[in-house]
């Protein structure tokens, strides 16, 4: 799949780098990978709206590892997918169509809204028991980035 939901372990919310950082910094990111890659959307292509950088994370399950391996700019849609766990809350509050997120993964995957139903609770599956432990944040290449 092109487009897949990931879900930050409950023990891990709000030590992402993006609040570790200057908005300087994030900004700086973010405009080095427009000059890299164009003003779209690195998964689906769209270019009307806000891109937002998304970080890119990898788990060591055995060893309770979180690392960031890197930055994507998102379209707003492909970020509600990337986070979509708050985009059932942001659906629940009217902020958002939850539906049209729904549309968007399957048009991007060329999948059906079961395929949908079941990656987001294979992702629900995978946060449910990586959320039972506490996570060592590794920043990897970023590091150099978090304010003193």
């Amino acid at each position: 799949m092109k487009l897949t939901a990931e879900l930050v372990p409950s023990t891990a919310w709000f030590s992402s780098l993006y609040r570790l950082m200057s908005r300087e910094a994030w900004n700086s990111i973010r405009d080095g990978i427009i000059r890299e890659n164009g003003r779209k959307c690195q998964i689906c292509r769209e270019t009307d709206g806000t891109m937002n950088l998304h970080e890119m994370w990898e788990y060591d399950d055995a060893n309770h590892v979180q690392k960031l391996e890197g930055f994507i700019l998102l379209c707003r849609m492909c970020h509600h997918v990337k986070h979509i766990g708050l985009a059932g809350i942001l659906a629940d509050e009217g902020k958002l169509d939850y539906n049209e997120v729904i549309k968007h993964f399957c048009r991007v995957n060329n999948c059906s809204e079961k395929d949908f139903e079941k990656h987001v609770d294979r992702a629900f599956e995978i946060w449910r028991e990586r959320s039972k432990h506490q996570w060592k944040q590794d920043f990897g290449n970023y590091k150099e980035f978090i304010k003193k």
